[in-house]
């Protein structure tokens, strides 16, 4: 086998590897991503999973920055057009919504974000309860910064607080994963539109 070869077989290994460990952290959480759990699956042996991560939190990691990527291709992607301020953060919005309810081909068991933040927000600091962290404060920062534009342009009242706008939404779509995976509640999108046109205009 050529050394090129030998190379594109690993990376095609490894993307099975993270594709999967993405789908089963929705369902199990991060922690439920167990070397043995995953080699079964993909018809593997521990060591041969091992040599291409090392460690669970390697792969824990390797997990929730693809799970980034997705989430970036389906929420952020489709908005980046819009024009900034509200307009493209209306977008954002619905693109969210549409996200949570919709995409289950990545995550069967819904927001892998919501359910890690869940799952570390009490932990001690450690890199996978750092890289949760970074991730959130990243979305937090992006949505501030079109609020922000907003306010500027006069399409906010002029006291409105951007931070709090961002805080309120983040729980909005907490709020409505929760409905969706938990309650399987149908009316959960239709609702958090309503909270949308109350909370932006």
């Amino acid at each position: 086998m050529s050394p090129r070869h030998s190379f594109a077989e690993a990376r095609r290994t490894r993307e099975r590897i993270v594709q999967r460990s993405v789908a089963v952290a929705s369902v199990e959480g991060l922690e439920g991503l167990t070397i043995g759990r995953l080699a079964t699956d993909l018809g593997m042996s521990k060591s041969g999973l091992l040599g291409h991560f090392g460690t669970k939190e390697v792969l824990q990691l390797a997990a929730l920055e693809r799970a980034s990527d997705i989430f970036s291709a389906a929420v952020w992607a489709p908005a980046a057009a819009a024009r900034p301020g509200l307009t493209r953060l209306r977008a954002v919005c619905e693109e969210w919504i549409t996200y949570l309810e919709r995409e289950r081909e990545a995550f069967p068991g819904g927001c892998l974000f919501t359910t890690a933040v869940v799952e570390f927000d009490g932990r001690e600091d450690g890199p996978v309860r750092d890289a949760v962290a970074r991730l959130f404060r990243t979305w937090r920062r992006r949505l501030i910064v079109d609020l922000r534009i907003a306010v500027r342009a006069g399409e906010l009242p002029a006291g409105t607080d951007p931070r709090q706008v961002a805080f309120e939404l983040i729980g909005l779509y907490m709020g409505l994963n929760q409905a969706i995976q938990l309650l399987h509640d149908r009316q959960a999108p239709d609702r958090t539109r309503r909270a949308l046109t109350r909370l932006l205009g």
